[in-house]
């Protein structure tokens, strides 16, 4: 059994067969998944999936391309819905200096609400970061995320940083990138990355793994994942399957 431990299957992208798809899903051994609710529209929809399947488990939060967007009172709402039972984390958060959507210093000071409130209501946290690297890790370190930990998702930043993320206690999640022939650095971190310290995932429909390349990802798609990590850690797909549904586990805290 393997776990998603990111999916966007309340995307638009699903609307004519987010059943079908899940039910691919299961029928794949994916039997968890963690679905991202990270603004007005998709915290709803999350939360409404997460009520629905009893293995759909939600994560709530901001994402830095719509930071300029939240308000108080949405900072509010995500520490309300901490306390429902299906809610195991707080994200997608963290910093986009990619799109140029939302100013930096929002960004920052968006992240920083949010990391403070994971230490208030004691959640871990999934970090967002795309060309933000050494601001990411200077944040996380001044705001102490050490003390709620959490996981760096789909990571693309290089060992190096990998390192300081998981001295920080993180755990590293890659998708289908991992598969790319010309993924070099992906690659390279999850050869390094210890094996009690990596998770799988899809951030489904986007990434989508070799061969579907370009398509529209979907949660029966991490097993791709699961094999190349399989190979290139000199492992079996089964172990692999084990071990990250346990890092999954002790994660995010679910059973």
């Amino acid at each position: 059994m393997i776990i998603d431990t990111h999916t966007h299957l309340d995307a638009h992208a699903f609307a004519e067969d987010r059943e079908e798809t899940i039910r691919r899903a299961r029928e794949a051994g994916v039997d968890r998944m963690i679905n991202i609710g990270f603004n007005r529209e998709t915290i709803p929809t999350t939360m409404a999936l997460a009520e629905t399947y009893d293995f759909i488990y939600a994560a709530v939060g901001w994402h830095p391309v719509d930071s300029i967007h939240m308000k108080p009172e949405d900072l509010d709402w995500i520490a309300s819905l901490c306390s429902h039972e299906k809610v195991v984390a707080i994200g997608e958060i963290g910093l986009d200096y990619h799109w140029d959507t939302s100013p930096k210093d929002v960004q920052q000071r968006v992240l920083r609400e949010q990391l403070r409130l994971a230490r208030e209501v004691g959640k871990p946290v999934v970090i967002h970061n795309r060309d933000a690297h050494e601001d990411i890790v200077k944040i996380l370190r001044e705001e102490h995320a050490k003390d709620v930990g959490g996981v760096m998702h789909c990571f693309s930043g290089s060992w190096e940083t990998a390192r300081q993320c998981l001295d920080m206690g993180f755990y590293i999640s890659l998708g289908g990138p991992v598969t790319f022939k010309n993924a070099r650095v992906p690659k390279e971190v999850l050869k390094e990355v210890p094996l009690d310290r990596l998770l799988i995932e899809t951030d489904c429909p986007y990434l989508a793994p070799h061969p579907y390349r370009g398509k529209r990802n979907e949660p029966a798609y991490v097993r791709l994942v699961a094999e190349a990590a399989a190979v290139m850690k000199g492992k079996s797909l089964e172990e692999i399957a084990r071990i990250t549904t346990e890092n999954a586990q002790r994660c995010f805290g679910i059973q």
